[in-house]
């Protein structure tokens, strides 16, 4: 994310954006509520998932991805592209 004001990249691990749109496509079934057992989405193997795929994330980054793309999932329910 830029800053308005002077321009700089206020992000401070481009790698995560780097990977997120392919995190995403991966993460996209665990929110879908089509997916759902219970009523529960299967955010808790989410997490799983994406370690698996990308093993060199720390537990921190995996968090941060995942949430993010909840985030976007359930904001726009479009895939990211």
């Amino acid at each position: 994310m830029t800053d308005p004001a002077g321009g700089a990249e206020r992000r401070s691990n481009p790698h995560l954006r780097t990977v997120f749109v392919e995190a995403y496509d991966l993460l996209k079934p665990f929110f879908d509520p089509a997916n759902d057992w219970g009523g529960q989405t299967h955010e808790h193997l989410a997490y799983r998932a994406l370690h698996e795929q990308f093993p060199g994330l720390t537990a921190q980054e995996v968090f941060v991805l995942v949430a993010a793309a909840k985030r976007v999932f359930h904001s726009s329910g479009t895939p990211v592209s």
